[in-house]
């Protein structure tokens, strides 16, 4: 080979070297995205609630539903295999209570209010009835702590496909009367956009346990610079992952429930 042919040659080798080098970079740096960490944490957590067959805790929400603002507590019973879920109401709804199944009772909501309400038993509601979303974002099917991570995962992972994902950490944070100690995540986004329905979102994880506790999320301010509103508020504290539960904590005939 020729002097010259052999050292063009060899600049060309190395120009694609370099441009290879180059792809490759970008590829790198398309895959290193802030939510990437935070995924990565948020599936942990998923993981350890998913480890763990039934729980106790007090449920604390506000969510916007349509143009309301409902605020409810209420202490709930939670089995991951069925599905199973109790919830007594505190409150201004003190008393009522709701069992839902699945595979079980046809497919319905179990529920009865009290007073005046109360005189006609036992409601059966399918998940999805208007009567009980009037007062949820979300049906009773995914009701629980697993549920809400796993929904969120989907968002964050969705996410991911676009830029504008801002991320802040935040250690010792205090939750509740228990002052349960937690590392809180904040996922911003500055502008409204088609794919970013919210402005932001907390997730509260307790240190101790690497179980996420609570999920805040935030809606656009309707003037620039104004307080973003709350979406969902849910708070899950006095949580009891020793517990047994049994067919007989979801079911009406309890003789500790006021069916």
């Amino acid at each position: 080979m020729h002097k010259s042919q052999f050292i063009k040659a060899l600049v060309l080798c190395l120009n694609i070297a370099v441009l290879n080098s180059s792809g490759a970079e970008l590829r790198g740096q398309e895959r290193n995205h802030p939510l990437d960490p935070v995924i990565r944490i948020v599936n942990r957590s998923l993981r350890k609630i998913e480890q763990i067959s039934a729980y106790e805790a007090t449920f604390t929400k506000r969510e916007l539903v349509g143009n309301q603002m409902i605020a409810q507590q209420m202490r709930m019973k939670f089995r991951r295999k069925p599905f199973s879920v109790y919830f007594y109401f505190y409150g201004d709804d003190e008393g009522r209570e709701v069992i839902y199944v699945k595979g079980k009772n046809n497919g319905k909501i179990l529920a009865h209010e009290t007073g005046l309400a109360g005189l006609v038993g036992t409601l059966n509601l399918d998940p999805g009835d208007s009567m009980a979303m009037s007062e949820n974002r979300h049906p009773i099917t995914e009701a629980g702590i697993e549920a809400m991570v796993a929904n969120t995962l989907r968002d964050l992972k969705e996410a991911t496909k676009y830029d504008e994902s801002v991320v802040k950490y935040y250690k010792d944070a205090e939750l509740g009367k228990e002052k349960l100690m937690c590392n809180v995540i904040e996922v911003s986004h500055p502008q409204p956009r088609r794919q970013f329905p919210l402005k932001m979102l907390r997730l509260w994880i307790d240190k101790k346990t690497g179980i996420t506790v609570r999920l805040q999320q935030f809606g656009f301010p309707a003037q620039k610079g104004g307080k973003p509103p709350v979406v969902e508020d849910y708070i899950f504290t006095d949580l009891k992952t020793d517990v047994k539960l049994t067919d007989l904590d979801f079911d009406i005939n309890n003789p500790k429930y006021n069916y």
